[in-house]
């Protein structure tokens, strides 16, 4: 909770007055029983009706200042909490986006959304609780023992004792709940889990005809969760009977004391009353401090959990020197220098000795078998992931040497999920290039083939897309998707499977088009489809990790055998009408 704590030194002052004003509050509220008491003892048994009226009317004006007091320290309580929890939220969402992928591979999507929303908010409420009440139930406690010692030593004595006993139970039961809560919360991760899957690809679910094994699944999830919640909460549910026996108990020997008292004179009725509110009292306050234990300890579990995910340190660092600024150098654009890559706590490397250099303007079509590592090497020019061995010069400078900044904005990088985001085409194609034009945004969409759909909508460029694209096909999503990477106008591009929603004649014409940019960019081609790279200046094949092979489509058809047998597993049946299209359409 320390490294969070920092998050609160902008409300200094409103989490000094909080506290300041509850115990205001408790202050006048410690004066009541003894007004009661005078009440008693002279109003009623004088029987004087003024007297009782003034005390009731000071009753009144006690209550009134202690509203006053409360909805007060409620106020900067509140202040206090939300200002603290935005900043943390903030600082937690600009933490993870500085996470790499390995990161976020290990930590997992579910978990990183429940203490973005679900932590943090428990973290906020125990904020706010813990600057309302923390001081006030204890304060009362104290007070009320204090205020019984200034009525009759020997009757206190029973506050002595009684005070401890309730300490115990409501702090033993804490210590017991903290690491449940902790368990809660994993598992409200995995219920999280399985809901985002099932929502993500419902789809799929129904195609499947799914419903019934999913919702097991949820079923069985949350079940495990509730198992967890039911048995922290039977621990914390001893909390109320057990300090209410120990409180009633309190108060009948209270009541025995005080009888004896009354009739030898040495307490009177209304002091014996007092007593007995000071100990109502102490019980209230005493439930309100195990309820808000239980809610403190919540929040503390959550707040480790959070704290947990500012302790992870992004394995991407950026250069404590980077290089200045991006000047066009002779030479190639792309050197893979030997390179091997195993991800974090993977058993063997997904990618070994890797080493192929690329000119400027040149087309390099990656493909192999799924697993083989295609992703993994084209993933490893924007620096996604660090190289396990050897390095990955980008413009003849390693890449661990650009600012990460600075070496993204010259790759254009279309992944293998054509990810949009709910507001306006042109909102989404403004992610590539912020102060593009309408013209630059019409070239882009012309080099995507997406010109013509984006000109029938309706309202064009202004048309909404929903959150994914859903009102979209997959084969629009795709072009907006390699728009949205050529705006920018890159010095290399990356089309990892980009293009597979497409049929093969708009495919060549992407293709060419993005041949004939005025940049001429080095262009990564990352393809199932042996069609998609055959015209490719390099093709590199990977098998397994490794490269099968490395040239131009004549040379790998004579001499690869992994290319050849993903080659006419494609062009047995149609390989002549297919070829003609491609030729008919394309370039070379």
């Amino acid at each position: 909770m320390k490294r969070l704590l920092v998050y609160l030194k902008d409300y200094k002052k409103e989490s000094i007055l909080a506290p300041l004003f509850k115990m205001l509050e408790a202050s006048f509220e410690l004066f009541v029983p003894l007004v009661v008491a005078d009440m008693i003892d002279t109003g009623i048994s004088h029987k004087d009706g003024g007297y009782i009226l003034r005390m009731g009317a000071l009753l009144l004006l006690l209550a009134i200042i202690g509203l006053v007091c409360s909805i007060t320290a409620q106020y900067f309580a509140a202040k206090a909490a939300t200002g603290f929890a935005a900043k943390m939220k903030h600082a937690l969402f600009l933490h993870i986006q500085k996470l790499g992928y390995t990161e976020m591979d290990t930590q997992g999507t579910a978990t990183l959304i429940t203490r973005m929303t679900s932590d943090s908010n428990q973290v906020q409420n125990g904020v706010n609780l813990v600057l309302r009440l923390f001081l006030r139930s204890p304060f009362i406690v104290l007070g009320a023992m204090v205020m019984a010692f200034t009525i009759d030593i020997q009757a206190a004595l029973i506050f002595v004792v009684t005070i401890p006993l309730l300490s115990i139970v409501v702090f033993g039961i804490m210590i017991a709940s903290i690491p449940l809560y902790k368990k809660v919360q994993g598992r409200l991760d995995a219920v999280l889990g399985i809901t985002r899957e099932n929502l993500t690809g419902v789809r799929v679910i129904r195609a499947f005809h799914q419903e019934e094994e999913e919702t097991k699944r949820f079923e069985e999830s949350n079940q495990t969760l509730t198992k967890v919640q039911m048995f922290v909460g039977r621990i914390s549910a001893l909390m109320n009977p057990l300090t209410f026996v120990i409180v009633n108990g309190a108060i009948m020997a209270l009541i025995w004391t005080g009888a004896w008292k009354v009739d030898s004179g040495v307490l009177t009725q209304g002091q014996v009353v007092a007593l007995v509110n000071y100990m109502s009292q102490i019980l209230v306050e005493l439930v309100k401090l195990a309820s808000l234990i239980i809610n403190i300890t919540k929040a503390l579990a959550c707040a480790k959990r959070i704290e947990g995910v500012f302790e992870m340190h992004a394995s991407l660092t950026e250069p404590e020197k980077a290089v200045d600024g991006w000047q066009k150098k002779e030479g190639n654009i792309v050197d893979f220098n030997h390179v091997t890559l195993q991800y974090k706590n993977a058993g063997a490397p997904s990618l070994t000795d890797i080493d192929f250099h690329v000119k400027r303007g040149e087309t390099i079509g990656v493909i192999g078998g799924t697993g083989s590592g295609k992703s993994s090497l084209v993933n490893l020019i924007p620096r996604f992931y660090d190289v396990t061995e050897g390095s990955v010069c980008v413009n003849g400078t390693d890449v661990k040497n650009f600012s990460l900044n600075e070496l993204r904005k010259r790759i254009g990088v279309v992944p293998q999920k054509a990810v949009l985001f709910a507001g306006s085409i042109r909102d989404n194609l403004l992610w590539g290039k912020e102060d593009a034009t309408d013209a630059e945004i019409k070239k882009a969409l012309q080099i995507s083939q997406a010109d013509e759909f984006v000109a029938g909508k309706e309202e064009g460029l202004d048309t909404f897309i929903t959150q994914g694209g859903k009102n979209l096909s997959g084969g629009q999503r795709q072009r907006l998707t390699i728009a949205r990477a050529v705006i920018r106008k890159p010095d290399i591009l990356i089309l990892d499977d980009s293009a597979s929603a497409l049929d093969f004649a708009t495919d060549a014409k992407l293709r060419k088009a993005i041949r004939e940019m005025e940049n001429r960019p080095a262009v990564f081609i990352v393809s199932q489809r042996a069609a998609s790279i055959q015209y490719a200046d390099q093709i590199i094949v990977l098998d397994d990790g490794m490269i099968a092979g490395i040239g131009k489509h004549e040379e790998l058809l004579k001499t690869c055998s992994v290319y050849q047998e993903i080659y006419y597993s494609q062009f047995r049946k149609s390989k002549q009408s297919e070829t003609e299209i491609m030729h008919g359409e394309d370039v070379g």
